[in-house]
């Protein structure tokens, strides 16, 4: 690392820091430049370069992680936790959750409650997968190499909803890509959430043509986010439908197929399955 790269590296580390214990008092760009003597604007731009968000961005990351841990463990009213956090009322705490979350405060409080799920293990050519259903849609589907581990990681999503073990016809139509001809099947309805940010994301993943591939860098193009190629790999990593929003088509620029959340081995016999056959 070359010693101005350094110097830089300290600098953003300090800036995060700096954020990280002074959240609360939601301190604004010119703030947190001047206390690591730089300008606004360079400093928003060496921020976005070596964190990959804006220092808006993570400031309200760092804010809505401790509202969620207030709201989890139900010690606070959303009057208190947006109070606690540093936001001047519920009307900020709502625009933050939906910005970031896709969803209001009370939604997130609440955990799924009323919301009942249908889920279901099934045989596909590349593993069980589990996929669950509300009335809407498919809410989440994940290779299940280990049963309790894929429920698991459902159930915290929707940590109260109801659940029952049924294979309903939203899951059969959905499950038939892996066996029919594509051109046959029913629209797939999803009901997913996710900040505005995922969804763009997870939207550009639905357009790249089966038995192709993207790079990282592609999709942070597409999205208008040319610099967040780690942010992008993260919206990435996070897209709770496997398969349906093909997040496997995306590789490294380097050719390298990167990793994957359900195995990169998977990840490759997906790839050569759909060349294969398109």
């Amino acid at each position: 690392m070359k010693e101005q790269e350094k110097i830089d590296f300290i600098r953003i580390k300090d800036a995060i820091n700096y954020i990280s214990d002074n959240y609360t008092s939601q301190p604004d760009l010119d703030k947190v430049a001047a206390h690591i003597s730089l300008s606004p604007y360079h400093f928003q731009r060496m921020f976005t370069e070596w964190a990959g968000v804006s220092p808006k961005k993570f400031l309200q990351y760092i804010s809505i992680e401790n509202a969620k841990k207030m709201l989890k463990e139900s010690r606070a009213t959303l009057f208190d936790t947006a109070y606690e956090v540093g936001l001047s009322g519920t009307g900020r705490l709502h625009d933050l959750f939906m910005n970031i979350e896709g969803m209001t405060p009370g939604e997130y409080k609440n955990g799924g409650e009323n919301l009942t799920i249908n889920y279901s293990f099934t045989e596909t050519p590349f593993g069980e997968i589990l996929i669950a259903s509300t009335d809407k849609g498919i809410c989440y589907m994940a290779f299940a190499d280990d049963r309790g581990v894929a429920l698991s990681e459902l159930e915290i999503l929707f940590p109260n909803a109801g659940y029952r073990q049924l294979t309903d016809g939203m899951q059969q139509n959905a499950l038939h890509i892996f066996h029919q001809d594509w051109t046959s099947l029913e629209q797939i309805k999803l009901h997913i959430k996710g900040t505005d940010f995922q969804l763009k994301v997870w939207e550009t993943l639905l357009k790249i043509p089966a038995g192709q591939v993207a790079a990282y860098g592609d999709i942070a193009a597409c999205v208008d986010s040319v610099n967040a190629s780690r942010a992008v790999g993260t919206a990435i990593a996070e897209n709770p439908v496997a398969y349906l929003i093909p997040c496997h088509r995306v590789i490294r620029s380097s050719g390298v197929l990167g990793q994957y959340h359900w195995d990169s081995g998977r990840k490759a016999a997906l790839i050569g399955w759909e060349r294969a056959r398109f």
